[in-house]
């Protein structure tokens, strides 16, 4: 079946980039200074297959420095005992407020990488829904992944163990260990399954993602 992401025409108080520029200084692995200008590259997203959670990966830049990678996760309610992974709160003007999380720490994109990861589902589709039609949207990047077939076993992620949140943060699951750069960069490599990514202004594929079985 083919995974989607129902994109809402909405007003939204602060924004995204407004929520990352006063959280992304608090970061270990920031490079630029407090202030400086935020400013979206891409973005790509994952299905929830239970329709509660969004799920989005933004690429960002800060001044002059480096592309960040930041998953985020949103929901309709806190994640009880998830304040370590707060990024802020946001007014959505169809779907009321939303609880913003950095994702590295929500089980729910754990597994939704897991997926793209180990079975090639890669990122959803997005649509825009326009006088009560679902129209598709271009996505600002295309992502891609290199699938190990032997890792078909450990794809069921319930459960996150640990997170280690520095660069690359990993996440250590019941099944798999995920690891996601935070500072983009082609050279960047490590054993396993591999999500890469390109967009526009990076047409060479850049490693987004990697996943080894525990």
């Amino acid at each position: 079946m083919r995974r989607m992401a129902l994109i809402h025409k909405a007003t939204l108080s602060p924004t995204k980039v407004e929520l990352l520029a006063a959280w992304l200084p608090s970061r270990s692995w920031y490079q630029g200074t407090a202030g400086a200008a935020v400013e979206r590259v891409a973005s790509y997203r994952f299905d929830d297959p239970e329709g509660e959670v969004g799920i989005e990966t933004m690429l960002v830049t800060a001044g002059k420095g480096p592309t960040y990678q930041i998953p985020l996760t949103y929901r309709a309610a806190p994640i009880e005992g998830a304040d370590e992974w707060l990024v802020g709160t946001m007014e959505h003007s169809v779907l009321g407020r939303r609880w913003v999380y950095d994702g590295t720490g929500d089980v729910v994109y754990a597994e939704a990488l897991a997926q793209a990861l180990l079975t090639g589902s890669g990122q959803a589709q997005e649509y825009v829904e326009v006088d009560g039609h679902l129209e598709p949207r271009q996505p600002s990047m295309t992502v891609t992944t290199s699938l190990i077939n032997e890792f078909a076993e450990a794809r069921a992620v319930t459960a996150i163990t640990h997170v280690d949140p520095g660069n690359p943060t990993v996440i250590e699951t019941d099944k798999l260990i995920l690891t996601i750069p935070r500072i983009l960069d082609r050279a960047v490599s490590h054993p396993g399954a591999v999500l890469f990514g390109t967009w526009p202004s990076e047409p060479a594929s850049v490693p987004l993602a990697f996943a080894l079985p525990r």
